[in-house]
């Protein structure tokens, strides 16, 4: 064996792992799932090719209009998680420096050392009727019952942000700890003030970790189940939670399978929106 061949072997052994895990878990599954999908159940154990199971999520309004609700929901907790993350990363990432910036950074991993169902009954308890807040506000005179902030939107949104924060403080820490302090330094010098050099210089230099973490933000609110179904009720209107009920409770595996494709374009498609407005390329985001 020559040294191209045997090149060629070592790095087909390394890739294998790889290989299996992307075929086996991932393209199988998504290929008889999408299968299923394209199958409509005509008798008991009988099934013919056909797209009516797309055509129901069309020509049924609670179908699309929760599908929206989702995707619009998702796209402003991604934006608010990046307005909440991109001052405390700057802040961690350029004005602290040894052993505060590590204690800093840590401070923000706290939350995520329990489970993400752990987290959000913590939520729960503090929002509930009987919880923390409704108790601190009727001690202080300013309710004069119990009141519930949970089952709402805004319960939502802000267990979906918290909950995905630090997939986005992660990345933007990475990249903005690389922008040169000269850079900046040099942008003052020049006659610049705080808002032209945010925009000339740190969010340029900032926009791979922007983009990558928007992307994966995104995609963690599109196919989040627990927190709004627990912070937003069984009224919550969350697309997971219609395939959930279509494969579990309605055993419906077909309009099941062909929700999840739905959700899976829709992700795609504002990835490759996100990444087309902000002239990234996959390969420069997650590089």
């Amino acid at each position: 064996m020559n040294v191209k061949s045997a090149a060629r072997l070592s790095l087909f052994l390394l890739m294998a792992p790889l290989l299996v895990w992307l075929i086996g878990l991932i393209i199988l599954p998504h290929a008889d799932m999408f299968a299923i999908s394209l199958r409509e159940r005509v008798a008991l154990r009988t099934y013919e090719f056909s797209f009516a199971n797309y055509a129901e999520f069309f020509t049924e309004p609670l179908y699309w209009r929760t599908f929206a609700r989702t995707a619009i929901m998702s796209t402003v907790a991604t934006a608010v998680t990046l307005l909440i993350s991109f001052p405390v990363s700057y802040y961690i990432a350029k004005m602290l420096r040894g052993r505060l910036k590590a204690f800093l950074f840590l401070l923000c991993l706290v939350p995520f050392w329990v489970s993400e169902l752990v987290r959000t009954f913590g939520w729960m308890i503090l929002l509930r009727e009987s919880g923390v807040f409704s108790n601190l506000l009727q001690w202080m005179g300013l309710a004069e019952g119990p009141i519930e902030m949970l089952y709402n939107d805004a319960t939502i949104m802000v267990g979906l942000v918290y909950t995905s924060m630090l997939f986005m403080v992660v990345p933007l820490v990475t990249t903005l700890d690389s922008l040169d302090d000269a850079q900046v330094e040099a942008g003052y010098d020049l006659g610049g003030n705080a808002f032209s050099v945010l925009r000339t210089i740190i969010i340029p230099h900032a926009m791979p970790g922007i983009v990558s973490g928007c992307i994966v933000v995104f995609m963690l609110t599109l196919g989040n189940y627990l927190t709004p179904v627990l912070l937003g009720g069984k009224d919550s209107l969350w697309f997971t939670a219609q395939i959930y009920t279509q494969f579990i409770t309605r055993f419906n595996w077909e309009l099941g399978a062909a929700f999840g494709f739905l959700l899976l374009g829709l992700s795609s498609l504002i990835v490759w929106s996100g990444l087309k407005l902000s002239r990234q390329t996959l390969t420069e985001t997650m590089g």
